[in-house]
């Protein structure tokens, strides 16, 4: 049985009041959080814990919905060679773009040398305890730590403990395994959709505490370091975001160019999902939302569900720019005259230890830790410079991670052939809020369910 017009669950809704738009309550939200922080410190680093537990909640989902998700997926694909060639083009890109973001930020301090005129002393600074974990850990990591990190002890382990990447390594071997059970695996397969789309129902009642979660982390974030901080290493942070945005707008925009997409207009599509970022300083608190939005621009749930979680790990271009900048910043603070060729060894070096950054709030001090001590030029005591600033400039990083991966996943499936690309620029030109609404266009089975919609227009569509 087929039918033309659609439930109302799948219908466009009418465009929402602005008190009724997610991104104003957070953006109030993230206001609130800073004007707490500077007027009534103690205040804003008591309610650190609001901004943690709404991070903790979205991360609790996170690991079923990319598992649900990438199985799903798996499952649906017809010839499992298509699951490779796509993995292979989401890794050439990513190489491609993050060996750009790492050469920009070379480039950047080159010209502007914002570190010249700090001569700093590394053996006068007093490393904390909180650096000196980082350092250890930075120390301790290897080439081989990275890749034995892909896969989990258990699997019990890995969903405990929520680490993506290994989720998505087992959510991939498991796929393979129903999509070749047959008849089997088509009824299990089935039974993971339904629990996925409950996932996302629950992320939909946590994402209600998201002005409340940039109200705590902002408020702790001003209220902890100040907004003083930023006057001592402001060069920094400026060239920081400046390089950022000129990556995003630039570099990002002209890649987005080549397949038909307005930089600005996909910005615009996931503007609650950076505000979200912004006042987090998390890009893990959007991965399920971005997931959901890439499927509505039309790009099929098996290219989504391989590029986002992979991307996470291996496609952190605002946390390869901020590696070159701090690098090269502490050699000029401290001193230490960097050749071209050391210059391209450290990037060398960050192509694969920038690869083990997750998304989240101090890894980026553990990789910058860990390339110090592998290159051995700089003192890794020095990154006590910037610790001071490194909250202020998380956010940035996150922010430039999710627009990364969000483009990232639309050129893949490009790439691949299967962007709906009518699709694509009619969720664009509608905004946040749009919602597929196929009714005038094809006709649709019952059983084909909301989340199913971009990969049967990708395959059905006249």
């Amino acid at each position: 049985m087929t039918t033309t017009l659609l439930a109302p669950s799948r219908t466009a809704p009418a465009h929402r009041r602005w008190y009724r738009q997610l991104y104003v309550w957070v953006l109030a939200g993230i206001v609130a959080g800073i004007l707490v922080g500077y007027f009534s410190p103690g205040v804003g680093i008591a309610l650190q814990p609001l901004g943690t537990t709404f991070v903790d909640a979205i991360k609790m989902v996170i690991a079923p919905i990319v598992f649900c998700t990438v199985v799903g997926g798996m499952a649906q694909v017809e010839n499992l060679r298509k699951v490779g060639r796509v993995g292979l083009k989401a890794f050439t890109y990513f190489e491609l773009v993050t060996t750009v973001a790492l050469v920009l930020g070379l480039v950047v301090m080159n010209v502007l040398r914002p570190g010249d005129g700090v001569n700093a002393n590394p053996d006068t600074l007093s490393v904390n305890q909180t650096v000196g974990g980082y350092i250890a850990q930075g120390e301790s990591k290897g080439w081989g730590d990275h890749l034995a990190d892909i896969v989990p002890d258990s699997v019990v382990g890995a969903f405990a403990e929520g680490k993506v990447l290994q989720v998505l390594f087992f959510a991939i071997l498991f796929g393979i395994a129903l999509n070749l059970a047959g008849t089997q695996g088509a009824a299990v397969a089935g039974g993971i959709e339904r629990v996925g789309r409950i996932m996302f129902l629950v992320l939909r009642f946590v994402m209600y505490a998201a002005p409340v979660g940039s109200f705590g982390a902002m408020a702790f974030t001003i209220g902890k370091y100040g907004l003083d901080t930023l006057t001592s290493l402001g060069k920094l942070v400026a060239v920081f975001y400046g390089t950022s945005l000129f990556f995003v707008v630039v570099v990002l925009g002209t890649i987005a160019a080549t397949i038909g997409v307005n930089i600005f207009k996909l910005l615009r599509y996931i503007r609650e999902e950076l505000l979200i970022v912004l006042g987090t300083s998390s890009s893990e608190s959007v991965l399920p939302q971005i997931m959901t939005k890439l499927e509505r621009l039309g790009a099929p749930r098996q290219v989504v569900g391989l590029t986002v979680p992979t991307g996470y790990s291996f496609n952190l271009d605002g946390t390869c720019i901020y590696l070159t900048l701090a690098s090269l910043y502490l050699a000029q603070a401290v001193g230490v005259d960097l050749s071209l060729g050391e210059q391209l060894t450290i990037i060398g070096v960050l192509l694969l230890t920038s690869k083990g950054a997750a998304g989240v709030t101090g890894s980026g001090f553990i990789v910058l830790a860990a390339t110090l001590s592998t290159v051995g030029t700089i003192p890794v005591a020095a990154i006590m410079l910037i610790f001071g600033v490194d909250k202020f400039m998380s956010e940035c990083r996150a922010f430039t991670n999710v627009c990364g991966n969000t483009l990232a996943t639309l050129v893949v499936a490009n790439w691949e052939g299967v962007l709906d690309k009518g699709q694509m620029r009619k969720a664009l030109n509608a905004g946040p809020d749009y919602i597929p609404d196929v009714a005038d266009r094809l006709d649709v089975p019952e059983t084909v369910e909301t989340g199913e919609l971009p990969k049967y227009w990708s395959e059905n569509k006249r």
